[in-house]
């Protein structure tokens, strides 16, 4: 969730710090014990809530249960967390367990245990299918997801009753909101964060809207399509050529800048996530949020985000990852942590645990979103380089004097040059 998207300031230094959470070291000598390596990222936004302790507590409750494993669980920041694994694995000293952005590269090198060679049947089933799906690379399971994300339009409601504004459905409300909003002296009528840091999904979710998307029913890229080409054309025009997006252009503009505009009560709408409407009500701004406006009407999927967790074959301990992983995507496991980052449930019983329970009501809404989601193409091994073009040239799309068509164009150029790299 680039985390990238997760909190609205960039993790403080200390995150970067490796944490070793048991004491144990390596096998134990002649008494077949097993110590189970496990990286993962941290989604803290400061020290006090640093990921550290949800590993701790779930590691102490894993080894009671299961005399003879341990695990030794390093955490480090998002920034170095997938090159640290991708250095682990170069060396030869691939983890057992990883919990990254991506999987598929390391699936296509055939260094993962499939997902049926780990858990019993009742856990793999259990996911939520559009995430299982996801988690695959020619049909089969290799990326466990670990934790999911969807998005949907926010609007500030005290600027929309001010002005006496419904809730935007369409484009047409969006472009028009925005005018009403701009006239009233709001600093950005709406946010459009196409700068470099995460310009990849926000790009998704106005192409999901607008009836097109990176890839099509074949699963080829067609980043350039008409539709998508169309929507392009529409921002440009409708927003940004009109001065409805604020005053840092499009291409220069980060998402967590726009997050951080929003708390400020300097935002009218835009496309948000979970974990900013706890932030926005920390800061007393009163968020509306409603599905992602569409042409004629609300968008019917929502962009999903999700993030992967993979057992590594390099040690062999395929039996006791399985144990691992049985215990951690149990229903208090999965819901403990989604709950301390304000993220979503990746199985269908947690799920169904929170939408019955008024606590978790905030979240209901992407809860209720998440099934009809779309997800990067993640088992890709060239959506890597496709995202990394997009984040580097969308910004151009709706520059003065650029031609979305081009920019489009040379996006998908790059993406299909990486895939017949693979």
């Amino acid at each position: 969730m680039q985390r990238r998207y997760l909190g609205l300031t960039a993790a403080v230094a200390a995150l970067g710090l490796t944490a070793t959470l048991s004491g144990c070291g390596g096998s134990g000598s002649g008494s077949g014990d097993v110590t189970l390596k496990l990286v993962a990222a941290d989604y803290g936004n400061s020290a006090a809530n640093s990921s550290r302790k949800y590993w701790a507590g779930l590691v102490k409750g894993f080894e009671a249960s299961h005399p003879g494993i341990k695990v030794d669980v390093s955490v480090y920041s998002w920034k170095d967390v997938d090159r640290k694994v991708a250095e682990m694995v170069k060396k030869g000293q691939a983890p057992d367990i990883a919990q990254i952005g991506a999987y598929a590269d390391y699936a296509k090198a055939g260094k993962l245990y499939r997902a049926d060679e780990m858990l019993n049947i009742p856990t793999q089933a259990n996911f939520l299918p559009h995430l299982a799906d996801a988690g695959s690379v020619d049909q089969t399971q290799y990326g466990l997801p670990f934790v999911a994300s969807t998005r949907l339009l926010f609007y500030n409601k005290k600027f929309f009753a001010q002005a006496g504004l419904d809730a935007p459905q369409t484009w047409a409300d969006i472009r028009n909101d925005a005018a009403v909003l701009k006239q009233r002296g709001v600093t950005y009528p709406l946010a459009l964060p196409l700068g470099p840091e995460e310009s990849q999904a926000e790009t998704m979710m106005w192409l999901l809207s607008g009836g097109g998307g990176y890839i099509d029913d074949v699963d080829s890229y067609e980043i350039d399509s008409a539709e998508n080409v169309k929507t392009f054309d529409w921002l440009k025009t409708n927003l940004v050529d009109k001065g409805l997006v604020g005053p840092v252009a499009p291409g220069k503009l980060d998402r967590g800048k726009a997050f951080d505009a929003f708390t400020r009560g300097e935002v009218g709408m835009l496309n948000g996530h979970p974990t900013l409407m706890q932030e926005a009500k920390k800061k007393g701004v009163s968020v509306g949020m409603v599905p992602l406006p569409g042409i004629g009407g609300p968008t019917k999927g929502s962009m999903g985000v999700a993030d992967w967790i993979m057992g590594f074959k390099q040690r062999g301990h395929r039996v006791e990852m399985g144990k691992f992983f049985d215990y951690l995507f149990t229903d208090k496991n999965v819901i403990d942590f989604a709950d301390e980052y304000d993220l979503l449930p990746v199985t269908g019983s947690a799920s169904a645990a929170m939408e019955s329970d008024p606590e978790y009501k905030p979240l209901w809404k992407f809860l209720a979103a998440l099934p009809n989601s779309e997800f990067y193409p993640f088992g890709k091994t060239s959506w890597a380089r496709a995202s990394e073009s997009i984040k580097e040239n969308i910004g151009n799309a709706v520059a003065p004097n650029e031609s979305p068509e081009s920019v489009l164009g040379k996006i998908a150029q790059d993406a299909r040059a990486a895939e017949e790299a693979e």
